[in-house]
Parts: structure tokens; C-alpha cells; sequence
């Protein structure tokens, strides 16, 4: 999947399989993106970038195989192309996955071990700040039915750990190379610094 032109807009898809897909679209799209659904493998030519929406991982990854998505989605964040994981997306970009239901699988390319469901059900669900490296100020993390990262290799980068409460001090968000990921969802929120963030991450890629 090359890269088109340096400067270019960068075109991102958002796997449209299940979760909030519209959300990432429209927060893509206001910080200078060109975003497009990804539902059929087709669709993945051309792409510069590949954001991985919050949902239900274990649905996301049924749906990837039945619709013969998985195995090229895999292949190519393993050779470079940049993602964005939140919530269930960073579930699928982690390499190793505890409480996964029997048989499921990621993409994977971030060498950290994820928890799923790790601060509760959906009734647990709730917002916090949460101060992430590089960003001027607090994020207002939306935390549904939200992973945690229970451990990280030498080449990840921890961007944000919850910062109080019984979680104190998980990790809740991350970077490796090209990949990023974050326990909650920014889209909700209307706060667009981390999709920013992965934008430009991109563009530099471009360059």
C-alpha cells in the first residue's frame, strides 16, 4: 500500500465492520484528513493510514474474517501502514490479549499485553481526565467497557496512565513506531488533539 505525495491529505480508512464509525470519520475529517469507510478489501488501496474504531473486539474480529479483511488488515500494519486503536482498537492492535473470548485474535503490531474489559462492564463505564505526553492540557477520556495495558515491551511508548480512583495509574494509552492507541474514545468527545496527534504522525510519515 504506498503512500501517495508528500503534503498530500492524508487518506485514513476507518474499518466500518462495527462501533462508532461515523464518529472517527467526522473527528478525522475536522483536522484535515480524508477519511473513507473500510468494509471490503478493496477498499484498503491506496490507504495512507487505518483507524480501528471502539466497538466489541471479539465482534470486530469475527466480522474481519468473515469479511476477508483480517489477514490483509494484519499483513499491512505489520509492514508499516500507521493505525489508530481506541477502546476495541487497541485491543486489536495489541499482540498478546488476556480474557479474550475462546478463539479470538488481533491485528496486532504493539508489543504490550491488553486486558479486556479490565475496568468493568458496561454499567462501570465512566470519564475521567487523563494527561497524555506531548498534548498541552488534559484529555477527557471516555472510558466504555474499556482495556487497560497490563504490560509493555522496550519499543512502546506509555503517552497516559489514569491518573486516579481504584485504576490509578493504569496505562491508557500508548505508542509504538507508527501505531497509537488509547483506551478511550476521544471521538466522543469532541476533543480532536489525539486525531490530530495521528495525523500528523502520518503526514511526517508522508514526507
Amino acid at each position: 500500500m504506498p503512500n501517495r505525495t508528500s503534503g498530500s491529505t492524508p487518506r485514513i480508512g476507518v474499518l466500518a465492520l462495527q462501533g462508532d464509525v461515523r464518529e472517527h470519520l467526522r473527528a478525522l475529517r475536522a483536522v484535515g484528513a480524508d477519511p473513507h469507510p473500510i468494509r471490503r478489501t478493496g477498499e484498503l488501496a491506496d490507504l495512507d493510514a487505518v483507524v480501528l474504531p471502539g466497538g466489541e473486539s471479539t465482534t470486530i474480529y469475527k466480522l474481519a474474517v468473515a469479511f476477508g479483511l483480517f489477514e490483509p488488515l494484519r499483513e499491512a500494519i505489520a509492514a508499516g501502514l500507521p493505525a489508530y486503536g481506541s477502546c476495541a482498537g487497541m485491543i486489536m492492535l495489541a499482540d498478546r490479549i488476556l480474557d479474550a473470548a475462546e478463539g479470538q485474535r488481533g491485528f496486532g503490531g504493539i508489543d504490550m499485553t491488553v486486558r479486556r474489559n479490565a475496568f468493568g462492564r458496561q454499567v462501570d463505564s465512566f470519564e475521567a481526565e487523563v494527561d497524555l505526553a506531548g498534548l498541552d492540557g488534559p484529555v477527557h477520556g471516555v472510558f466504555i467497557r474499556a482495556p487497560w495495558v497490563e504490560q509493555v515491551g522496550e519499543a512502546v511508548t506509555v503517552l497516559g496512565r489514569v491518573g486516579s480512583g481504584p485504576a490509578v495509574g493504569r496505562i491508557v494509552a500508548v505508542r509504538q513506531g507508527n501505531l497509537l492507541a488509547t483506551a478511550f474514545h476521544p471521538e466522543l468527545t469532541g476533543d480532536l488533539r489525539v486525531h490530530a496527534r495521528f495525523v500528523d504522525l502520518v503526514r511526517a510519515r508522508q514526507r
